[in-house]
């Protein structure tokens, strides 16, 4: 018997921005701050905010595109957010609904129904509230008995998500929905040049059991690792109120060279060392599965792990799909997976590596299983 995944499912809004509008939107925006506050400026009192464009975004990221929740109000340079309506409690909220379209359309890939799964996971960056536990709701609305709960480790949630799923059945549950669900437009800074291109929103789900007659990846071995940083911040919270917080600090914000330069080497040793020690070369892996944030950073990370001649000989070693979704944060390696799966043969061996604020980094090996 070996812990599987044994169905992913993929759900994205209908709604799509370009580089070319966001750029648009951005520097409408950033015209008509710098002309308000031209005085102010002038007198250094605060800075001049700079617009963009889309060969610099596509140049610094690889992101061409991304899917998003509402696109009107994220364009409009006078609001620069999604336009959302609030759903009463007692209508499914929007990441549970998210959620449990992706659920079901891993239910079906795996075939499984909600009497199989004893645990459900949502784990993600993004929570659309403190409580109750969102994941409980997707565990209801699908008609799932035993439990459920909510975790964040940022853009690692999914891999530290698939640790816990492991652990579950290790621990006697029959099957794990796991569900990461990302509707990052509602913390993205559209006002920042630096930011405001990353991200993309998606939900993704997977379903982990224990198995020998089901086709699927066996979890061969996981790497989990966390290390303090303040290089990927986000200090919105339910203390700002009572704090009278006015830090423009409550959106997504990280200084991208630091951590390009500090994480690159730090997940490249990682799984490095994990093949290492299940005495696997990495010119055997078929597919490196890594986190969609920034398409440079896995190139680096491939030529480190695998070397430059193998890296350059063949790029699809790290599937690449932010190109049209942007960064998903957590789910990013979940739609690699989805996506290529096929690309790997009976007994391969793949890599699913994410990581991101905390710094945290989660690291999967598993073994391509063909009933």
């Amino acid at each position: 018997m070996g812990i599987r995944i044994t169905g992913t499912g993929l759900y994205h809004p209908t709604e799509v921005v370009t580089n070319e509008e966001l750029v648009e939107s951005l520097n409408a925006y950033v015209e008509k701050f710098n002309l308000e506050n031209a005085e102010k400026i002038a007198a250094g009192e605060i800075e001049a905010r700079r617009g963009s464009s889309a060969e610099f975004i596509e140049k610094a990221s690889g992101v061409k595109a991304r899917y998003v929740v509402e696109k009107s109000g994220v364009l409009d340079p006078n609001r620069l957010r999604p336009n959302l309506s609030e759903r009463s409690n007692d209508e499914l909220s929007l990441q549970a609904e998210w959620g449990v379209i992706a659920a079901k359309q891993a239910m079906d890939n795996a075939g499984v129904t909600a009497e199989d799964i004893d645990v459900v996971i949502l784990a993600c960056s993004n929570l659309q509230r403190a409580y109750p536990a969102v994941a409980i709701e997707i565990q209801t609305a699908l008609g799932i008995q035993g439990y459920a709960y909510d975790m964040n480790v940022a853009c690692s949630a999914a891999t530290f998500g698939l640790k816990q799923a492991y652990d579950a059945i290790k621990c006697g549950a029959r099957r794990v929905l796991l569900v990461n669900v990302e509707i990052t437009s509602g913390h993205t800074d559209y006002r920042s040049r630096d930011c405001h291109f990353i991200f993309g929103d998606v939900a993704t789900a997977s379903i982990i059991e224990d198995t020998e007659t089901k086709t699927g990846f066996e979890i061969i071995d996981t790497q989990l690792f966390t290390q303090f940083s303040n290089n990927i911040r986000n200090n919105f919270g339910f203390l700002n109120f009572s704090e009278n917080a006015t830090a423009d600090d409550k959106q997504f914000r990280q200084d991208g060279r630091k951590v390009f330069k500090e994480v690159c080497p730090l997940v490249a040793k990682m799984i490095s060392k994990q093949l290492e020690k299940n005495q696997i070369e990495p010119t055997n892996v078929k597919r490196f599965w890594l986190h969609q944030a920034n398409a440079s950073m896995n190139e680096l990370i491939l030529k480190l792990v695998v070397g430059k001649a193998a890296a350059e000989a063949d790029p699809a070693l790290v599937p690449i799909i932010l190109d049209e979704f942007a960064n998903t944060s957590s789910a990013g390696v979940i739609i690699a997976l989805h996506r290529t799966a096929d690309q790997v043969n009976d007994g391969e061996y793949g890599v699913l590596c994410s990581f991101g604020a905390g710094y945290s980094v989660g690291s999967i090996l598993v073994q391509k299983r063909v009933a």
